[in-house]
């Protein structure tokens, strides 16, 4: 026990550190980000499975693989919030993410001060903060891609056939995620890289190897194969189509786009990475040169084929798209800055250097923590969650406002917009169990009021959530009742009042 104890002193000194600065950088306000639409959606996904098993699929009716739903679904159970749920789901994804950091970066490179700077690093990563504070599918894909190839290169070494079926669940749990998750299937020929051909057998061993990969793999087609069974299946690839170019349709233009994907996404990567960790990841690469160079490029390849990839036929991208791509230039820095600590023996040189590593990192935290809206981040992720219509600003405040309402009898809410629709997902998160509120979406908004809105009207306090248009048609009967900023952009959600007299 003792000379257990000895062997991890590093690790038991650090734990508690990191699991504290990790919870409360993760958990701290988790909930002052307002509700994003993506959220949103997966949100009334999640209530929806949570209370009827025949819709445990439900996302596939979007395209989406379930995984992250079930989890959510769980945490539902246990929790008033269901938006929380969602969020602490992720919570949880980002520790696995922080825990993988640290045992990949050591077994690449056989230091656990390696992997102890990774997992440091990765706490600190904005990217990673945002992510992992949002009900969002991103966190929980990062987390397997890590794990993935942890267990890729456990299984290269070692060729075991009970680390192939670990492996194997892990790529099942990948694919059930998101289709990203395949990726992690095709760069396993990178694996090779690692290959010692000095030795006699190495053909005998990449056979071995090659053949246990192929137990995995049927593994985790075989997990893929569950959501055969939903009559949604086929609509996967049909969502597919609409953010990367189906093949046929790529040949048309093969190189027409892949300028301005790299250029936008590089842009994404290096707002989020910054300057020190990007020079620390290259410096992996010149400091110490022949040293666990097919490791190096293994993680080089790890981020840039499917960041390539991504550019070559991304149609509509998003930056959480390159979240787990990400990772791999992470534990680079983390072995780059390792290697560049050794050429110092002066503590303050060493301190200097840990400072200028995660100044940038630090400075954007602080930020995403205090005030996201202003975040030295970029600005489409601003946009998206904070600044723009597709941000939830108002929507709880709208929330509280109809619940009282509610509770003086009965209502009738009308949002703008059906599937997708921001508002009319909210009002079904926080009122689906309400018998006092009837909803309905609208979409398109005809230029007059619908009779049936206006009939409800004089039947009892009919009210009206505007998000994504600047203004309601004209000729609406209405009363505003709030309008409520999104951030520090010009966008609003706003609430009305429909007036029960006649249109003129």
């Amino acid at each position: 026990m003792r000379k257990v104890l000895s062997k991890y002193s590093l690790e038991i000194k650090a734990l508690p550190i990191f699991l504290v600065l990790y919870l409360f950088t993760r958990l701290f306000r988790i909930m002052s980000l307002p509700l994003f639409t993506d959220e949103a959606i997966y949100t009334r996904w999640s209530q929806i499975a949570r209370h009827d098993a025949a819709w445990r699929m439900i996302s596939l009716t979007d395209g989406k693989q379930p995984s992250f739903i079930w989890a959510q679904m769980i945490l539902i159970r246990f929790l008033d919030d269901p938006l929380l749920a969602g969020r602490l789901v992720s919570v949880g994804a980002g520790l696995v993410v922080t825990v993988g950091m640290y045992f990949l970066a050591r077994e690449l490179f056989k230091n656990k001060i390696v992997g102890l700077i990774a997992a440091f690093l990765y706490i600190l990563f904005p990217m990673g903060l945002v992510y992992d504070r949002m009900a969002l599918y991103d966190s929980m894909v990062a987390a397997f891609c890590v794990w993935t190839l942890y267990f890729h290169i456990l299984l290269f070494k070692k060729k075991r056939l009970d680390i192939a079926l670990i492996h194997g669940m892990i790529l099942g749990g990948a694919v059930l995620t998101k289709t990203s998750g395949f990726l992690f299937i095709y760069m396993t020929p990178f694996l090779v890289l690692l290959t010692d051909f000095r030795k006699k057998l190495w053909k005998k061993e990449l056979l071995r190897w090659a053949s246990l990969v192929f137990v995995s793999v049927i593994f985790a087609y075989g997990y893929y194969s569950i959501l055969r069974l939903s009559p949604f299946f086929h609509i996967i690839g049909d969502k597919n189509a609409v953010f990367v170019y189906p093949i046929a349709e790529w040949l048309e233009h093969p190189t027409r786009f892949v300028m301005g994907n790299l250029s936008g996404m590089g842009d994404w990567a290096f707002g989020y990475l910054s300057l020190p960790i990007i020079v620390f990841a290259l410096l992996s690469f010149f400091i110490d040169r022949k040293k666990y160079i097919g490791e190096k490029i293994l993680l080089f390849l790890w981020f840039f084929f499917p960041f390539l990839g991504l550019a070559t036929f991304g149609k509509v991208l998003y930056p959480r798209f390159i979240f787990f791509m990400l990772l791999p230039i992470i534990i680079l820095a983390s072995y780059g800055l390792y290697l560049t600590l050794l050429r110092f023996q002066k503590s303050w040189m060493r301190m200097l250097i840990i400072f200028i590593a995660i100044a940038v990192f630090v400075r954007a935290d602080f930020y995403i923590l205090t005030n996201f809206a202003t975040a030295p981040i970029p600005k489409a992720d601003l946009y998206q969650y904070i600044n723009g219509w597709p941000a939830g600003g108002g929507v709880n405040e709208i929330i509280r406002i109809l619940s009282d309402e509610a509770k003086k009898g009965k209502i009738y809410v009308a949002t703008e917009g059906t599937f997708g629709s921001l508002p009319t997902y909210a009002v079904e998160i926080y009122l689906w169990d309400n018998n006092n509120v009837e909803k309905e979406g609208i979409y398109p908004l005809p230029k007059t009021l619908p009779n049936n809105l206006f009939k409800k009207a004089m039947e009892m306090p009919t009210y009206f959530i505007l998000n994504e248009s600047y203004s309601p048609p004209a000729l609406w009967p209405l009363e505003e009742i709030g309008v409520f900023q999104k951030g520090v952009g010009d966008h609003y959600m706003r609430l009305y009042k429909v007036s029960p007299r006649n249109e003129t």
